[in-house]
């Protein structure tokens, strides 16, 4: 099995519509069965991951996948589905200094119109999740358990990826900014009254939006005061965890040209992000078929048809990793460490159950597996490209 794949996070990324969250359930079933402790969690807020595994819903909460007779001893798979508003509040009620802090937060009017609303938010709350599953997950009734042996994101397409991962950054910057800090003023100093600057700027807004809306907000950020740090710290722990060796991230894609244009593209993002590739996975390549006899006049015309199209079928998996190769060449030039390559044949039929998710995790697992080897010993050398 692929280093990349023996990492305690893997992030699963990628275009949309490729099988990005069937490769991420599939793999999170495979890894389960060879007996760790697995959570995969989706942050796309379509219910593709739940289908994927045949269930009918998913929460904000990990839920036992039932495995059957094949896990090995201590094996597990778990799911869930980010709720962003679940998990805010979660936090606040967690984090908050008191229960009368949470409670004032937790109702506070201008809290309930942002909490799941706000740009960011939703990719924040994946950071905070992704904590809690790491360092300690949360069930339904509150009770922390056992955290994973690995966890499994399965994350928006690229359009929205980069979201996840510039989402700590951001928060750090909203908490040092100086309308945040202004409004935090008198809960941090013990004053009553806001500095006359602020006054000024706040009965401009004041006109705009309400002043009722004005005095909910400076209520929230006052009553926030004393978690900023907490949301701070754990914002910068996640985004050292995700740029860390233990993390792997893991790009998926098909051979369409302008899934791999967009795949190949999101690599660069990644890499001017100090984030190195650790796999590729190709996904509904077309299968070969090897070897083939010769066409010759004599042979029957059933024999000689089918040849003509197992040759047709060959040509198109060949033009399929020909388009697979710009991303190859731009992942392994930048990569400094081994870079693992792997193919997904194209499926009868679509995959949504735990069998179909079986034939696929032997596909990222078995031996199918190919390692590219050289290219990264050569990136080594010469240091990653730019």
């Amino acid at each position: 099995m692929s280093d990349a794949f023996d990492a305690r996070v893997i992030v699963c990324c990628g275009p949309g519509g490729v099988g990005k969250t069937t490769t991420a359930a599939a793999l999170g079933l495979a890894l389960a069965t060879s007996g760790r402790r697995v959570a995969v969690v989706t942050i796309d807020p379509a219910k593709r991951l739940a289908q994927a595994l045949g269930l009918a819903s998913l929460g904000n909460h990990p839920t036992p996948v039932a495995l059957g007779d094949d896990a090995a001893d201590g094996g597990s798979l778990w799911a869930l589905m980010l709720d962003t508003r679940a998990t805010f509040d979660g936090l606040v009620a967690r984090y908050a200094p008191s229960p009368e802090q949470a409670h004032r937060i937790l109702n506070n009017t201008f809290y309930r119109n942002i909490a799941g609303t706000l740009s960011g938010t939703q990719e924040y709350m994946a950071m905070e999740k992704l904590y809690e599953l790491v360092h300690g997950p949360v069930d339904s009734t509150g009770t922390v358990i056992e955290a994973f042996d690995c966890v499994i994101v399965d994350t928006p397409p690229t359009r929205n990826a980069l979201e996840f991962i510039t989402a700590p950054e951001r928060l750090t910057r909203f908490l040092d900014n100086r309308v945040f800090r202004a409004l935090t003023a008198p809960a941090r100093t013990g004053l009553r009254v806001v500095g006359v600057a602020t006054q000024a700027v706040l009965r401009s807004l004041g006109k705009v939006v309400g002043g009722e809306v004005i005095a909910d907000a400076i209520a929230f950020f006052q009553a926030f005061e004393g978690m900023e740090a907490g949301f701070r710290e754990r914002a910068q722990a996640v985004l050292r965890l995700l740029r860390d060796e233990s993390s792997a991230w893991v790009i998926v894609t098909s051979a369409r040209a302008e899934s791999v244009g967009e795949a190949t593209a999101f690599a660069q993002q990644l890499a001017d992000e100090g984030i190195v590739v650790r796999a590729v996975v190709a996904n509904r390549m077309q299968p070969t078929f090897d070897p083939l006899p010769s066409l010759d006049p004599s042979q029957d015309d059933r024999l000689h048809d089918a040849i003509i199209r197992a040759q047709m079928i060959n040509a198109v998996a060949t033009a399929d990793a020909h388009a697979i190769e710009p991303l190859l060449q731009l992942v392994r030039a930048n990569a400094n460490r081994e870079v693992t390559y792997l193919h997904i044949p194209l499926q009868s039929v679509d995959v949504h159950d735990i069998a179909g998710l079986r034939v696929i995790g032997t596909a990222l697992v078995g031996d199918r597996r190919t390692t590219v080897n050289e290219p990264a010993r050569r990136a080594r050398r010469r240091g990653p490209a730019r």
